[in-house]
């Protein structure tokens, strides 16, 4: 495993660097927009009412302090150096480290997962191998994790309120990227003019942003990223003229002691100024929420050896003006255009306004990636994802989130109309997501990683604190248009919540269902058994939906041969061929039933009907015929079936293995075309068939009369035809259920499914084989 691990990475760094450059290039567009027209307001909204005029350059020195180390400890220690290496299978974000916990701890509150999908090759390539043995208290906080229900609870919570503000900073963060460009339009303009231009004009830019996210973060990239690779070659050079034509020596503000001055001196409000400050990392979260759709090493590269150095000049220039103008001039104007040459003014507008547009990128599509995360984990109603390219698979685009974000977007720019309470409010958001991410990471650290409880508790003791600091400034200006994240998270929170806690419910009715009654009146099941196969298409990997039993019930008949299928997703690239099925038996053989479960990856490609009808079939047979002659047990529990499965191909893969042909010939024609050195097993003459079947069985392994008869069994349903058995489930709380339960369940849940995508399937459903049953959830 170590050599085929090794030979994996030498390949990929001999072909892959010029890859990795490019994708660093456009991260400068996705990733890094946001962080890098923080220049554009971070000053303005730091000195615009917390601090009082001075005749010294302590505050400006305290501030320009502030945001360097800022800048340092935050995005370039925290997030480049260690949370970057917490990817849950190459994605980021709040619930990639929410995800990583459910497969180390086993907390996930959804039964979904399967040993089985963590044998998979590319799983294993992606996973966490050979890892040093767990620590003891490490292995206690697992056990604890996985025996309290509260702390499952808790721990969900907390995932949702970091994904809810990331949500809420996708609404915020465009608004005033895109507000604080357009607001160098005063300068050219008189003051009465200019507040009626700004708005209207950010607005149609902020249309026209949010009309572009369908072409792909692939496009896109290329096309933004020119855009902040000038803007920041631009603010950088602009930095480095003001410190040497004002302030040389304006350097020595990086020392830490500026910062203990200027919290001395300014007291409460250097305190609650400290908010401004905070949004000179806004965008660093979408580092690692954007870690799916670049890599690693991209996005290191480009912020260590670009985005660092050109924001820390920025910020040393505005800095070095200030510090000069501000003495001489009674009545200067605090923000980054006066800093800027006067003669570049309109090139720079033009270039910040570009920019700011690139900015509100990184968090649009870090959006997408969590809300597909939620979305995967039960957490969050169905919605349409598009890919948008076929090499990188993170790269998605959401409808309706898109235009969610830019109805919200709009509605905050007409509704604030000033910078200052819009960053009050992206502060808020910001600081939030990255505390979660912050304790979700100490978790982490422990319990993925293996690490000592120490390393874990200083993680969070220096980074927490710094957080904290920054949490309690910006929450104090929480009616000044703090209370705007708040209150879209608290909505996004009550959705996630109602749509996870009815889909556990509905999850947990189809497990507690079963057909043991069924199985006990032996192999006609005491119920007529139709010619055909029936596929019942279902959301579980073990026991049986309760549709079905409403359906037998009901109806009691149903096909020769019974298929429940269940298609379902994993967290690889691509699933191999010869990995693709999971198929067992639910009851003995004679009873004809067969689970079957379908593993795509998210960059596989799923074949149209017939190829799928055919290819699990095969499936099927090939199960058949290499578990032949293994004893089977009439008393099988259905509902723990999963973990007697075995792995399956599709038919190209077994070269060695059963193939099927079909065809409208007749018999002898079939006995005539079949290879000697074959033996064929074909299905009975039957009256005007409309296609013959025929499996194409290897001589060896030899198989027994059962496994014959059970193959020949296949052929005629396969003969007959398929037909599919689509469930409509309703849910409604049981009679007796509190007030609550009723409105979540009844209201909530209802409406938010009705009004989803329904649930996605690998094949097109030919309507005329269609059945459709429905039934009320009683939970």
């Amino acid at each position: 495993m170590d050599l085929e691990a090794g030979f994996h990475q030498n390949h990929v760094k001999k072909e892959s660097w010029k890859t990795v450059l490019v994708l660093a290039y456009q991260s400068l567009g996705v990733v890094y927009g946001d962080l890098s027209t923080s220049p554009l307001y971070v000053y303005k909204n730091t000195f615009e009412e917390d601090i009082q005029h001075s005749e010294t350059n302590e505050e400006i020195y305290g501030v320009l302090s502030f945001v360097f180390w800022t800048l340092t400890l935050v995005p370039l220690l925290k997030y480049v150096f260690i949370v970057l290496r917490a990817d849950d299978n190459g994605e980021g974000g709040t619930f990639a480290l929410y995800s990583l916990l459910c497969r180390h701890g086993r907390v996930n509150s959804l039964p979904s997962c399967q040993l089985a999908d963590e044998e998979l090759i590319e799983y294993k390539k992606d996973g966490i191998v050979g890892l040093a043995p767990e620590s003891n208290f490490g292995s206690r906080l697992k056990s604890t994790l996985e025996k309290h229900r509260v702390l499952q609870r808790f721990l969900l919570v907390l995932a949702l309120i970091g994904t809810c503000m990331v949500i809420g900073d996708g609404i915020l963060t465009p608004a005033i990227s895109v507000f604080s460009a357009v607001s160098g339009l005063e300068l050219s303009m008189s003051k009465e003019h200019h507040k009626y231009v700004e708005v209207p004009v950010a607005c149609i830019i902020l249309i026209c942003l949010f009309a572009l996210q369908h072409y792909g973060t692939h496009r896109v990239g290329f096309l933004f990223a020119p855009v902040i690779l000038i803007w920041l070659l631009c603010i950088s050079a602009i930095g480095l003229y003001n410190i040497v034509h004002w302030d040389p020596h304006v350097y020595r503000a990086l020392s830490p002691y500026y910062m203990y001055k200027f919290l001395r001196k300014t007291q409460r409000g250097g305190w609650m100024s400290l908010g401004g400050i905070l949004l000179c990392i806004t965008g660093s979260e979408a580092m690692f929420a954007d870690l799916g759709h670049f890599s690693q090493l991209s996005i290191k590269i480009a912020f260590t050896s670009f985005v660092y150095p050109s924001l820390v000049l920025a910020y040393m220039g505005q800095a070095a003006y200030l510090s000069r103008h501000h003495i001489i001039e009674s009545d200067y104007r605090i923000g980054f255009y006066v800093s800027v040459p006067e003669k570049l003014r309109w090139p720079v507008l033009v270039i910040a306004i570009l920019a700011a547009v690139v900015g509100s990128q990184a968090i649009i599509t870090g959006t997408f990636s969590i809300v597909k995360q939620c979305s995967s984990l039960g957490c969050f109603p169905r919605v349409k994802i598009v890919h948008t390219s076929s090499k990188i698979h993170g790269q998605i685009y959401i409808p309706e989130i898109n235009w969610l974000l830019m109805v919200l977007c709009l509605a905050v720019t007409l509704g604030f109309r000033d910078t200052r309470r819009m960053g009050n409010a992206s502060g808020l958001a910001v600081i939030t997501v990255m505390l979660v991410t912050t304790c979700l990471m100490s978790l982490v650290i422990v319990l993925c990683w293996q690490k000592s409880v120490f390393l874990a508790v200083a993680f969070v003791l220096f980074f927490g604190t710094i957080e904290a600091l920054y949490f309690t400034a910006s929450l104090i200006k929480f009616l000044e248009g703090a209370w705007v994240p708040v209150a879209l998270s608290f909505i996004f929170l009550i959705v996630m919540c109602i749509w996870h806690y009815g889909t556990l419910k509905k999850y947990e009715f189809d497990v507690q269902n079963n057909i043991n009654w069924l199985l006990t009146l032996g192999p006609s099941l005491g119920i007529v058994r139709v010619r055909g196969i029936g596929l019942v298409q279902t959301e579980l990997v073990s026991g049986i939906p309760a549709i079905f039993s409403h359906f037998v019930t009901n109806l009691p008949a149903f096909h020769q041969v019974l298929v429940f299928l269940c298609i379902k997703s994993v967290p690889v690239p691509h699933v191999r061929p010869e990995e693709r099925f999971l198929v067992g038996h639910i009851g003995p053989r004679e009873f004809r039933l067969y689970r079957c479960i379908v593993r795509y990856g998210y960059r596989d490609v799923h074949k149209d009907d017939t190829e799928f009808e055919k290819d699990l079939v095969c499936s099927i047979a090939e199960f058949i015929r290499s578990t032949t002659g293994s004893p089977t047990n009439a008393n099988e529990d259905p509902e723990n079936d999963s973990d007697k499965m075995t792995v399956v191909g599709t038919c190209s893969t077994h070269s060695d293995g059963i193939r099927m042909s079909e065809d409208d010939d007749d018999a002898d024609n079939i006995e005539a075309a079949s290879p000697s050195e074959l033996k064929e097993i074909r299905s009975p003459p039957a009256i005007k068939p409309q296609k013959r079947v025929r499996f194409i069985v290897p001589k060896t392994p030899e198989i027994d009369s059962g496994a014959r008869e059970e193959l020949q069994e296949l052929m005629e349903a396969r003969e007959a035809g398929v037909a599919y058995i689509l469930g409509h489930s309703y849910v409604k709380a049981k009679q007796g259920s509190s007030l609550i339960r009723k409105l979540v369940i009844n209201y909530g849940y209802e409406f938010l499914r009705r009004n989803s995508r329904p649930s996605t399937y690998a094949l097109t459903v030919p309507h005329a084989s269609t059945l459709e049953v429905g039934m009320i959830y009683h939970v």
